[in-house]
């Protein structure tokens, strides 16, 4: 959504534009919640951020770039205003989806591993392995081949225009806890929930959901910090590890809101503050100039 006239950003010591997935959405449910990540960070410096993730499509692919052309515009046309920094929140919604996939087509057919993260209980590997076994490494490297791929395109679009080389900001996810607890809301763009029907469907022992769902995220976190490391292909990219902010768990089982969690697989206010004001400083400090460390940790199942 535009404005008219455009907001005047010369009295920001910051400007910042955001795009991403539902952590970022301006949906009435989001809103009402108080748990979009972007309200919940502050700056020392006189800091704005123009949201591009908007109401529509708060859970479409990080990608999806034809039904965002208000952030493709701003990132790298003619033009687009400088910006002093880029926050993305992607990856997450594509890693639900990616657990969402069934074993099998409609037909019956067998889904083969590389297009899904969860193996069919007659895939499993050796209990020894912990709920490795469950996991579909094949899927996992076309997940993440789709990632780096599509975040390096991002990265060239912002070249493309008066941002060159300015710094792009990413953040890891927190583990949710796979629970009958959907949105009240279909803004989010789907219903919900989102984790614990795949779980169910894949037949998975109900005692090892939260240690599936840790798995998956730290997963993530490995190949966003991995990247943000890689500064050669992925220049300008900076990672904040939200894994590293202590949260209150949902309770499984719960079908509301629980702990810092709104539902299933978005924060609520509590949980917004805690993660938004760590990554706002990991953010300031890179803005003026502070070495960050982004360390890739080993991967923790």
């Amino acid at each position: 959504m535009q404005s008219h006239p455009a907001p005047d950003l010369a009295r920001f010591r910051w400007r910042l534009l955001a795009q991403g997935d539902s952590w970022f959405s301006t949906a009435d449910d989001k809103i009402k919640a108080h748990a979009n990540l972007l309200q919940e960070m502050v700056y020392k410096d006189p800091t704005c951020a123009v949201n591009c993730a908007g109401k529509g499509g708060a859970l479409s692919h990080l990608v999806d770039l034809e039904s965002a052309p208000d952030f493709v515009r701003l990132l790298s046309s003619p033009e687009a205003p400088p910006w002093d920094g880029v926050l993305l929140s992607m990856g997450g919604n594509d890693l639900i989806s990616a657990a969402q996939t069934p074993a099998h087509q409609a037909d019956g057919e067998r889904v083969p591993l590389h297009l899904r993260l969860l193996r069919h209980q007659t895939e499993w590997g050796a209990p020894s392995t912990g709920v490795a076994r469950y996991f579909s490494e094949p899927g996992w490297a076309t997940y993440s081949e789709y990632l780096r791929t599509n975040v390096r395109h991002l990265l060239t679009l912002r070249d493309q225009g008066a941002s060159v080389g300015k710094p792009v900001f990413m953040h890891c996810y927190a583990v949710p806890m796979p629970r009958p607890a959907g949105a009240e809301d279909v803004g989010l763009g789907q219903s919900g929930p989102w984790l614990y029907p795949a779980l169910k469907a894949y037949a998975l022992p109900a005692a090892d959901w939260a240690a599936v769902s840790r798995l998956m995220v730290f997963h993530l976190a490995l190949l966003l910090k991995s990247m943000a490391a890689d500064k050669e292909q992925f220049p300008g990219l900076h990672v904040f590890d939200s894994t590293t902010v202590p949260l209150a768990p949902a309770t499984p089982g719960s079908s509301g809101s629980s702990g810092d969690w709104h539902n299933e697989i978005h924060l609520n206010h509590s949980g917004c503050f805690k993660i938004a004001r760590a990554w706002s400083e990991h953010v300031e400090a890179v803005l003026n100039g502070v070495k960050t460390v982004e360390p890739v940790s080993k991967r923790r199942s």
